[in-house]
């Protein structure tokens, strides 16, 4: 989809989806009919793939995006929209369906990426297929047509379902195979570099240290796989009781030598379609970042009292957490910073929605406070008294080691992992999550292709810097 289709299709997408789409809607000023997408599954799976199809011969027939002209530009959108209101339509009525043959009666717990291909294949039209998202892989982002929307509708429906959203983040929640294939090299050595992501066990604590020196550690698809991995060894090593993330030290002219903790999303990958909505953005915000926070789902057997293995965590912010890595610290046990650190969520200016925070940042520092950070683009400095709410201690950075040993001591108290428990329950019910990781689903794919996040990061990539301002 090129740029100057987004805002208005985001618009009018997120409107009609918002009410929920019960009758009609437009097509090129005709009445769309949506009887046979809501009929029986059989029949239904037959009038959404005849109609996708329709729509793709349509696409097919005009130049690339970028190359389109404005009539050709309206006609593109028109379609798309059409297109995508079947298929919100079919969700409507079929999730819970369309998921049980995906997951064979929810006997099996597929992951994010693995359903959506599942899907592409078991109902066309519904998702794009894996060739379609690797053709449009390599193309910057205002080249694209915009297919992950399809994969966010189909996501906010499945996560709006009660009983097919607590499955699939159930899936979610399940160990990687790439972790449990490292694990007994990582139980036996306390070491693992995964590239981007190190870990080292010490006694009973185990460090996790980010160390993309290229890139300020900002996050790509690269970056969540390895930060993934690297927390479910951190939670599935028996020997480990307590967990620790930090930056490592950078070699970028501006900070060498000095440790940063993250510089948010990658928005040199966004600009070149390298951030993907499944591999990063949502198994970002349901994998790793919900694992340190719920715990890691265990098979059946292997636990006696909870069907998860939990463990404290705490953070140490060094230099600066920006957008993504702030994003994270909301769901630490406790936080510490050098009084030279800040936290910033600069939403508004990247022009995507900040994961969770959205849902997280209102409890933890209030709804005025969030509004300054997310809408105007705040920075909290460490030294501000409002920092208090985001940070737990403050510490000259030649005291922060100190401070971070001292921390990862206290946490190690035998009654601090119930306490945690009890906590996290009463604090973020897994209802409201998956409410609201359910709308995140549409709303960010949306906000991905829209003309101002693509002027942005086009921007971005012009200006060739990774450093953040000021």
């Amino acid at each position: 989809m090129s740029a100057g289709m987004g805002t208005g299709m985001s618009a009018g997408m997120s409107a009609g989806m918002s009410a929920g789409m019960s009758t009609s809607a437009g097509d090129g000023g005709l009445a769309l009919d949506l009887g046979g997408v809501r009929g029986e599954l059989a029949e239904a799976r037959e009038a959404l793939a005849k109609a996708a199809a329709r729509t793709d011969d349509l696409l097919a027939a005009l130049p690339e995006p970028t190359l389109r002209s404005p009539e050709q530009r309206a006609a593109a959108a028109s379609a798309t929209d059409a297109a995508r209101i079947r298929r919100a339509a079919f969700m409507d009525v079929h999730a819970d369906a369309v998921y049980d043959e995906l997951t064979d009666g929810r006997i099996r717990y597929v992951r994010l990426a693995l359903l959506a291909s599942r899907a592409a294949t078991a109902f066309p039209g519904l998702v794009p297929t894996a060739e379609r998202l690797a053709s449009e892989r390599g193309r910057p982002q205002s080249d694209k047509e915009g297919h992950e929307i399809d994969q966010g509708i189909f996501f906010r429906a499945i996560l709006n379902s009660p009983s097919t959203g607590r499955h699939l983040l159930d899936a979610m929640l399940r160990p990687t195979p790439r972790a449990l294939g490292l694990l007994p090299a990582f139980v036996r050595t306390g070491t693992a570099d995964l590239g981007s992501v190190r870990l080292e066990r010490t006694g009973s604590a185990v460090r996790l240290t980010m160390c993309r020196v290229d890139c300020l550690n900002a996050e790509d698809d690269r970056q969540i796989d390895d930060m993934e991995t690297a927390v479910d060894l951190a939670l599935l090593d028996p020997s480990v009781e307590v967990c620790l993330l930090r930056g490592g030290e950078m070699t970028h002219p501006r900070y060498r030598g000095r440790r940063v903790f993250s510089a948010g999303v990658n928005l040199k990958a966004l600009h070149g379609g390298g951030i993907s909505l499944v591999d990063f953005l949502l198994r970002r915000e349901l994998g790793y970042i919900h694992k340190i926070f719920r715990g890691i789902l265990a098979d059946e057997g292997t636990t006696r009292w909870s069907r998860t293995v939990e463990k404290p965590w705490v953070a140490a912010v060094d230099t600066f957490a920006i957008g993504g890595g702030a994003q994270i610290l909301l769901v630490f046990d406790q936080v510490l910073a050098a009084s030279d650190a800040y936290f910033s969520l600069p939403a508004a200016k990247e022009g995507i929605i900040p994961g969770a925070s959205d849902f997280r940042l209102l409890r933890t520092v209030g709804p005025r406070l969030a509004r300054q950070l997310i809408l105007g683009g705040r920075r909290l400095r460490a030294t501000e008294p409002e920092a208090r709410l985001v940070f737990d201690e403050i510490h000259e950075s030649e005291e922060l080691d100190a401070a971070v040993e001292r921390s990862l001591e206290r946490l190690r108290s035998p009654a601090v992992l119930a306490n945690r428990h009890m906590m996290n329950l009463a604090e973020e019910s897994v209802d409201d999550f998956r409410r609201y990781m359910a709308e995140f689903a549409l709303q960010q794919a949306l906000r991905l292709y829209s003309s101002d996040v693509i002027g942005k990061v086009g921007g971005f990539s012009a200006a060739k810097s990774t450093a953040p301002p000021g």
